[in-house]
């Protein structure tokens, strides 16, 4: 199951398909069906995308310039960014690869190149692969957080993706956002999408079973199907869901009561063991949405498990890690976010054997690929009784609007000063999602823009008044989540965002001595025993009081008319000197 250097190049090449704008250097006489053809392999192939957050749309969306990897994870995918990223995957720099997989000259490039994703865009895609393999040799895999991260996301409860993942031709999905609706709907929502929904970590709570709580199986008390079998190209293929471990902890627990999630390798292991000795498989997968740091651990833990296809931490990987463990090794991917890609496993399988294997993560450029037309058609009716509401103009932003890195965005500090602004606060603190698209500068800033953001089931904001105290603890524990020495303790997000105050980081630290030397905006420093005015949103343990989120960021942008950031609150890092998930 190896593939050689030279292969891999090729592949990558194919994998660096480019949207072709009129002047590019790009606008070659070259047909997308030329791009974007794979070469024929094996009798099993695997399509995966993952975290597409809601987006049915093209948009843009800048990877981080941020995403630190310490101890073990020091220099290992996904913690490589920037010229450290081409470095260590041979991408050559300002080319289609080098804009699709990092940030470098990101405002250039994405004028070059275009918008990336939508779900049309995608579809022709996906319908493409079909074609080429044969569709009964085929399986689409969507990893999760599908139904969160947009304005009709929020306003159908989900049901806008699930009818988008129906006409896409989903066949097995597994969840985190999709936790975020109240129970009822999350399975009502399953019993209308037409694929098979997994998630072998998730039971239904002892209590809530014997109140009568449904339950996919009573005895053993798995809330969803734990695996579903699939006969593929002539194969027996297991696909085991894992959904994400802490939706209770990273999200409202309130909205699902009678759940509980986990890691549980010790239940994965019995799972994979169950299949292969009941099954006889000749491919096992899981669907993950631990995120890359934790399947990485879990492959060399869980054995028996050929191939994870990962999500949540939003990595766009264009090469499979290899694991090894106890009895051989596990292929781990990522396949990035916002529908911008699409991973292509292909498995040559003969005699119930595992012969070889071929990857690709496909960059979806929507200049390149024509929009699926009966995907569209979908898209422009459920969007339909939205559209005036999205499309409002809020104002024009002098710089480029993203969110993604380990400790703040642009957009993050749009958030951040709205908050301030609206609760008259010393200090805002935004949570540290890595959902959210990016805005080009000169560019207007809708409402979609915003809901794109903020577009939670739970938005509403707050101001309280916090000890120096308190607002460090609350950094020093997120950090853990983000930095702790042990990846099954990390849940896959980024720091929280903080407006009106600076603070020095040491990532290296352990827990209670990362953050120090917290400093107003107005040079004071921030005192352990003073109390400060504290503004927020979406608060996991209860309802807050105040406005949903996009309602004062969207007044705060109409006020502005014009958003230019004064200043980017951001930590100064200590202790972190070269390391290649830091550019510059």
């Amino acid at each position: 199951m190896s593939i050689s250097r030279r292969e891999f190049l090729q592949l990558m090449g194919l994998a660096g398909a480019s949207g072709m704008l009129p002047g590019s250097v790009f606008a070659m006489n070259q047909k997308p069906s030329d791009i974007y053809e794979l070469p024929s392999f094996g009798n099993v192939t695997l399509m995966h995308f993952t975290d597409c957050h809601a987006q049915l749309l093209p948009i843009y969306f800048r990877e981080p310039s941020v995403n630190i990897g310490l101890n073990e994870a020091y220099g290992r995918p996904p913690h490589v960014v920037g010229q450290n990223f081409l470095k260590h995957f041979d991408i050559a720099a300002k080319t289609p690869h080098s804009h699709a997989f990092t940030y470098l000259n990101f405002n250039e490039a994405a004028r070059q190149y275009g918008k990336v994703g939508g779900f049309a865009h995608l579809a022709t895609l996906v319908k493409d692969v079909r074609a080429q393999r044969g569709s009964d040799n085929c399986l689409l895999l969507d990893g999760g957080d599908t139904w969160q991260g947009s304005g009709t996301a929020v306003w159908t409860r989900g049901m806008d993706m699930v009818g988008a993942t129906n006409q896409l031709g989903v066949d097995v999905m597994t969840g985190h956002w999709e936790f975020t609706y109240k129970d009822k709907e999350v399975l009502s929502n399953i019993e209308a999408f037409k694929g098979d929904f997994v998630a072998q970590n998730v039971k239904v709570k002892e209590d809530a079973l014997f109140d009568g709580s449904p339950a996919f199986n009573e005895d053993t008390g798995h809330a969803f199907k734990p695996y579903v079998m699939k006969n593929v190209g002539g194969a027996r293929v297991a696909v085991i869901g894992q959904a994400f471990p802490y939706t209770p902890i990273a999200n409202p627990s309130r909205f699902i009561p009678d759940w509980s999630f986990g890691i549980n390798d010790e239940a994965m292991q019995q799972i994979v063991n169950q299949v292969r000795d009941t099954e006889k498989p000749d491919l096992v997968v899981v669907i993950s949405h631990n995120g890359m740091d934790v399947d990485l651990k879990m492959a060399s833990r869980v054995t028996g498990i050929d191939v994870i296809f990962g999500g949540h931490t939003h990595d766009a990987m264009p090469k499979p890690s290899i694991v090894k463990n106890k009895s051989g090794q596990t292929l781990v991917t990522n396949a990035g976010s916002n529908g911008k890609f699409l991973a292509v496993m292909d498995f040559d399988i003969r005699g119930g054997k595992i012969r070889g294997y071929r990857y690709r993560l496909l960059p979806v450029f929507s200049n390149l690929l024509k929009a699926d037309a009966e995907m569209q058609a979908y898209i422009d009716k459920v969007r339909q009784p939205y559209a005036d509401k999205l499309s409002e103009k809020l104002g024009v932003t002098d710089e480029l609007l993203y969110r993604r890195g380990n400790f703040n965005g642009t957009f993050d500090q749009v958030i951040c000063d709205a908050l301030r602004a609206e609760g008259d606060a010393e200090i805002s603190l935004s949570p540290g999602f890595r959902w959210g698209t990016s805005v080009m500068p000169g560019q207007a800033i809708t409402m979609e823009h915003v809901m794109d953001q903020t577009g939670t089931t739970y938005p509403e904001t707050y101001v309280r008044e916090m000890s120096g105290a308190d607002v460090k603890l609350i950094l020093e524990d997120v950090s853990d989540n983000l930095f702790n020495k042990d990846p099954y303790y990390q849940q896959g997000g980024d720091m929280v965002r903080v407006g009106g105050m600076d603070y020095v980081m040491d990532p290296n630290q352990d827990f209670g001595k990362r953050v120090s030397n917290m400093t107003l905006d107005n040079g004071k420093p921030v005192e352990d025993k003073k109390m400060y005015k504290v503004a927020g949103w979406a608060t996991v343990n209860s309802q807050a009081p105040g406005r949903p989120v996009w309602d004062v960021v969207a007044d705060y942008i109409r006020a502005q008319d014009r958003v230019t950031i004064k200043k980017l609150n951001t930590p100064k890092l200590v202790n972190v000197k070269g390391n290649p998930g830091i550019a510059n």
